[in-house]
């Protein structure tokens, strides 16, 4: 139990940094697919497919779920959870509005309160 305890906040750390990195991925391909569809009309099958789009949502729940799962045990904080938990729920009702501007919306408010809710977390380290 002793080794586990020193291995798993290091785990946490780590996890919740690749969690904030996804985000800023998450941001820029958001952000770049407005700009080269929209603005020249270019990768409109590659910025647009919604595997991209669900692959995203399915790994920032499990880097999410484990990193702030295993803070919001080991800290007693809710915030962070509450917080991550939020931009979840943006990113997914992202998915259900079908793509546009209310997606890109939705799902960079989702993603910046992901990264909020594991740079909080880090923070109660």
């Amino acid at each position: 139990m002793g080794r586990m305890a020193q291995i798993a906040p290091w785990i946490r750390g780590k996890l919740d940094r690749v969690g904030i990195a996804l985000s800023a991925l998450c941001l820029l391909h958001c952000v770049l697919g407005i700009v080269l569809v929209a603005g020249m009309g270019l990768g409109a099958t590659f910025f647009l497919d919604p595997v991209i789009h669900k692959f995203g949502l399915l790994l920032a729940t499990i880097v999410a779920g484990v990193a702030i799962g295993m803070g919001a045990i080991r800290h007693r904080r809710a915030g962070p959870f509450v917080i991550a938990m939020m931009g979840l729920s943006f990113m997914g009702g992202a998915l259900a509005v079908g793509h546009g501007a209310e997606e890109a919306i939705f799902t960079m408010i989702g993603v910046g309160l992901v990264a909020a809710g594991h740079f909080l977390n880090l923070r109660h380290a």
